[in-house]
Order: C-alpha cells, then structure tokens, then sequence
C-alpha cells in the first residue's frame, strides 16, 4: 500500500508517494503553470530516469489526472494500479479554529474550509481546488487535511490575541495563527529524539527559514509562540514578504500614492522583503551579489539576520531555558551564512555556534550539531520532511488510530528511525565531502 501526499498552489500540484510498507518514498515530483498557456510536470521515481514534459493542465483536475497517469506509467510509474493507493493526505494553509488537528475530508469538511478562504485567500482557494479535484479523480479513497496552522493550537490567549478591539476576534477571527506546522512539528519532536529527552521536558527554538520564514517557540514539547500571525506576511523578513513593520506605514503609504488595500497587499507580499530592498529573492543570488560588494544585497542579509537572532532572544527569554536552537527549510539547512550572522553572538544566553562546524553544513541528506562543544544550548540543524507528517497523519486518520500530536506516536519519535532515501543520499555527500562526518549527529544510545 502507498500514501500519496498532495500539497497544491495556486499554480502548481507538488506530491510524494509513499511506500507504507517498506517506510521509503518511491517518486516525487511537482506539476507547475497550472492554468498558463501550458503546464510542465517534473517526475522523480527512485531508480528511475528523470521524467520531464510539457503539457496543458487548465486547472487542477488535469494536473491531477497527469500525476496519477504518471504513478502507473509502466516506464516512469511506481504502482500498477490505483488500488494500490490507501489514502491521500493534502497540505492545508490554514484551519482556523474549527481544524485543531488533522481530519478525513467529506463535504462538511469541504463547507468548512470555504468558510475560512477569507483568512487565506492567496491560498485557500488552491488547496480546496486541489481537494475537489483529487476526490473526483480518486472518489474511493479516504482523503485527509493537514492544517500548517494546527500545530500552533496549543499558544496560550496571551500569545494569539492582538491588543486590537476584541470584537476583531469574536467577529472576524482576528488572531495569530502561525503557519509551517508540520514543519515545526516534525523538527520539535527530531530534536527532543536527537537530545535523548521526551518531547514533554522539551524546550526548542525552531528556525523554518525558506522563501517563506518562521520561528517557533516549543516549550514542554508545544508551540507556546510563533512569528507568523493571521496570515503567513508577520514575522521575519522573508524571500519576499515583508514582515514585521510598523501598521502605521500602510495607511501613510497608500494616502501617498493612492494605492488600493489590493495593491498595498501586493506589495507586502509579493514586492516586499528581500527582493523589495536589493531585487532578488533566492539567498544564493543575494549572497553572491553581497560577495561582489552590492550594499543593497549586503543590508538585505544583515536585516534578515539581525531580525532572525531578534526572534531567537525574545523566545530564548519566554522559554527560560533553551535546549536547543533547529535550523530547517531549504535556506536554514543550506544557508551558512545566514545561519551564522543570525547565530553568532548568543553566547551570554548559553547558545554559541561553532563557525568552522556551521561552514562545514551544507547538506539535506543528515542531521548535524554545529554548537561548540561548551555550548549549554546545541544548535541543530534538521532536514524537515513535512510529506513524512502527512503522510503518517493519513494513514493513522484511515485506520482510526490518529489523534493530537501530544497523545499520537510518529515513526520518527523512535530513536532507531532512519529515512532511507536521504540515508542513500548522504552515503554519496560523504564521498564528495568527508567532514560532513563529523558534525553528524545521532541520538544518544539509553
């Protein structure tokens, strides 16, 4: 049996397909330029040549009906038929209130989700899309959601209002929500795993630092706090999403040009963060246009760091006390620089980065400690695998075992868990780079 993980865009339709049985993933890929003038599908399938093409994919039920074509193609594919697909787990933007935990899909659900589009609506919309469509091509097999705001259920009052007149809550859902939960989940509970600790005597700071960034702060095993607020712009300065800024710029912003609330909402999330001040988006554009001396580049580094060890001080102080600091996402896993001008620095709060370990880490296949061996607090750095949380969150909601993440058991809680797929890939990193070896780390023997 396989899990297929679907997690759609408004353009695209990336997915996973999972062996339940042997734990490994068989393909990946993702299908982009949904409703463009033509589409493109890139198919990834373990031991199998790479598989690229063009094709015309108006909305979702297309791209959709291509994945699955792809799946049993008897060169590319991976399964022989459909009935070897157990579930579908899909990625949600955002559940609200009403979606404190992962739930199989049924029209209700489908009702409810249409419900909460205006607290998503760059996103929503796309993942319903994506829902519908899978369930039309797929009607006899069980679909699940998996809200990025679920995970954050557990933030005291204190930590999800804003000090805006209340009845924005009672009346509109007004509140911080926090985004990237399967993320900060699985990396809460790999990093209780890699400290030799239970996930309730767990105190973490995690760092999802990608195009979209933020921090979350676990106390107990739980989130107790997060940088993203009602929608995914609040926090740290990002690829292209502003962040945190003073509310007062919007109103003074728009009565200077004229611009409409759309256009302001445009600008913040699209035209704002690091490509609003120095053009690019991609850290390793930015980076290299730093290297060749771009001042702008260079700000643009240094705001985002400067707001990243920001975030680390004010949860290093709601926490108390600070097992560890978690670097994860495309830029937290592979971006030393950002890493060590967010890190360097934190030694009076226990947290002290070792920079010849951090220069070394430049890898998604491992799990590594880059502190320095005095440090009170390690500093990991995590591959996430939100897919993995998806996935096992479907399988458990098909066979009526699932519940919240503080009475339910992943696979990758057991000290012993191994992902074969990057084990594979790590063998060959450690060929082309043998030092990784030595700030690999592996839970503590008992």
């Amino acid at each position: 049996m396989v899990i297929l993980t679907l997690n759609c865009g408004s353009s695209s339709a990336k997915y996973q397909v999972y062996d339940w049985t042997n734990k490994d993933v068989l393909a990946v890929g993702v299908v982009e330029r949904i409703g463009l003038e033509y589409s493109t599908i890139e198919h990834k399938a373990t031991g199998k040549e790479e598989y690229n093409a063009k094709f015309s994919s108006p909305t979702h039920k297309e791209a959709i009906e291509l994945i699955i074509k792809m799946l049993i193609d008897k060169e590319y594919g991976v399964i022989e038929d459909l009935s070897q697909i157990g579930a579908v787990g899909h990625r949600v933007l955002h559940g609200g209130e009403i979606f404190v935990k992962s739930a199989l899909v049924d029209d209700e659900v489908i009702k409810e989700l249409k419900e909460l589009i205006p607290l998503g609506p760059l996103h929503m919309p796309a993942n319903i899309m994506g829902i519908e469509a899978a369930r039309k091509v797929m009607p006899n097999v069980p679909h699940a959601i998996v809200m990025d705001t679920a995970w954050h259920q557990t933030m005291p009052e204190e930590a999800y209002m804003y000090a805006v007149p209340y009845s924005w809550y009672t009346d509109f859902n007004v509140r911080r929500y926090g985004f990237h939960g399967t993320s900060h989940l699985y990396c809460a509970k790999r990093a209780a795993v890699l400290l030799g600790k239970e996930n309730k005597d767990t105190n973490v700071i995690i760092c999802h630092i990608g195009n979209g960034a933020s921090v979350c702060a676990v106390k107990n095993g739980v989130c107790i706090d997060t940088s993203m607020g009602l929608t995914p712009l609040e926090g740290l300065v990002m690829g292209s999403r502003s962040g945190d800024l003073d509310p007062a710029i919007l109103p003074f912003i728009m009565n200077k040009t004229g611009m409409t609330p759309t256009e302001m909402d445009t600008a913040l999330n699209k035209k704002s963060g690091l490509v609003g001040i120095c053009g690019k988006s991609d850290r390793r554009d930015v980076q290299a246009a730093a290297l060749e001396g771009d001042e702008k580049a260079q700000i643009a580094i240094q705001m985002e760091c400067h707001r990243i060890k920001k975030y680390i001080g004010s949860y290093a102080a709601l926490l108390g006390r600070v097992d560890a600091v978690v670097f994860t996402a495309g830029v937290g896993e592979m971006g030393d620089h950002i890493r060590k001008g967010s890190m360097v620095g934190l030694d009076n709060l226990g947290i002290k980065l070792d920079v010849e370990k951090n220069d070394k880490c430049h890898c998604r296949n491992g799990e590594f400690d880059i502190s320095a061996d005095d440090s009170p607090s390690r500093i990991f750095v995590i591959p996430t695998d939100e897919e993995l949380v998806i996935t096992e969150d479907a399988y458990a909601l098909m066979e009526g075992t699932y519940d919240i993440h503080t009475n339910f058991h992943y696979s990758f809680e057991d000290a012993s868990y191994v992902n074969k797929a990057r084990a594979r890939g790590l063998v060959e990193n450690l060929k082309k780079q043998p030092s990784l070896k030595s700030i690999l780390v592996t839970p503590p023997t008992k």
